[in-house]
């Protein structure tokens, strides 16, 4: 079965019918992907992490028998049991074998008690998997679009209520204009902002309260910093962040272009991930022309995993410099210190 509509897609998720035995999650939007698929998997199974009851595979582990046995196999303590797979790209081997298994699971052909889970990129109207599981009654395809305004205000709201913070309608729209489209990044920012209002203060901030927090939009100055320290240029990126102090924009928002840079990297290498080229990701997230040569260089060699491994540095150093009293310069340049020196381990 085929669910495209976002009511019955979240009535899927927060119960499964007893029939469906397999469902494919699969769209560019890797992090949407990644949260449906986590929700489904806590319904499916009381322990999503247990190791007795879950097999979490890759797509180099489909081949060798793995995944039928996975899928054959019995739960150790009884009840249910969750087949995971992961496929990060689209090719058409391991497209077609899991389409293979995902339609003999759904006629019996496996354990019965087993539940298989797939979470893939954007697969075309052409893919095997995909049609396996929109054309089968045991199993549900769900597509994962590119957020719209009204997605991300409504998973704004609910993210922050989860903290006991919030935000006014203003407030809301002001976020939602400044947040990427990307389901990953987005949650990032918003956890960043529920740190910052202060979890379970009760407090719901307006447009005038993100000031602070959102600051102004980088200029020259500190775009040429962050692209310069994700460059692997040390010498260059402490340049402009001198100029940039000297025009008076303070360690807060030289942090925050590093924060944007990084997730403008991460938002490309995502896309990429789930199958569109390099440039053409580029251009969706909105790299200017002029910067695009540089921009790729670094896409070519940072990767989602040094990027997420970086992250928490990134919100360290922009909590440590709203303190009161903190050398925010000082942390700033250091974080830029910082990047540079990985971005130099990766070759750049």
């Amino acid at each position: 079965m085929n669910l495209s509509k976002r009511p019955e897609i979240e009535r899927f998720l927060q119960a499964p019918p007893p029939e469906v035995r397999a469902t494919v999650i699969y769209g560019r939007d890797r992090g949407q992907v990644r949260e449906r698929a986590d929700i489904l998997a806590g319904k499916v199974v009381p322990r999503p992490d247990d190791p007795f009851d879950v097999a979490v595979l890759n797509e180099a582990e489909i081949e060798g028998g793995r995944l039928e046995g996975e899928l054959s196999a019995i739960s150790m303590m009884g009840g249910r049991r969750l087949v995971r797979l992961r496929l990060d790209s689209e090719k058409g081997g391991p497209d077609r074998a899991a389409a293979e298994a995902l339609k003999r699971h759904a006629e019996g052909g496996f354990n019965p008690e087993a539940f298989f889970l797939v979470e893939a990129g954007g697969l075309g109207r052409d893919s095997a998997l995909r049609k396996a599981a929109e054309q089968s009654k045991a199993a549900a395809a769900i597509p994962c679009y590119e957020d719209e305004a009204g997605d991300v205000a409504r998973l704004v709201r609910e993210s922050l209520a989860k903290d006991q913070v919030g935000l006014t309608a203003d407030a809301v729209q002001l976020l939602v204009d400044r947040l990427p489209r990307e389901r990953g990044v987005a949650r990032q920012e918003i956890e960043r902002l529920a740190l910052y209002l202060g979890p379970g203060s009760g407090k719901i901030a307006g447009p005038e309260d993100l000031e602070a927090f959102l600051g102004v939009e980088p200029e020259a100055s500190l775009a040429d910093a962050a692209a310069h320290a994700f460059g692997g240029r040390l010498g260059a990126a402490q340049a402009a962040l001198r100029r940039a102090r000297a025009e008076g924009e303070g360690g807060p928002a030289a942090v925050r272009a590093l924060g944007m840079h990084l997730g403008r990297l991460r938002q490309v290498l995502t896309l990429h991930r789930s199958g569109a080229g390099l440039q053409e990701a580029a251009k969706a997230a909105g790299v200017f022309w002029k910067n695009e040569r540089e921009f790729l260089r670094q896409a070519r060699s940072w990767s989602l995993e040094t990027l997420e491994a970086l992250q928490p540095q990134v919100l360290d150093a922009d909590r440590a410099c709203k303190r009161t009293g903190s050398p925010d310069g000082l942390i700033a340049e250091r974080l830029a210190m910082s990047v540079a020196a990985r971005a130099k381990r990766l070759g750049l």
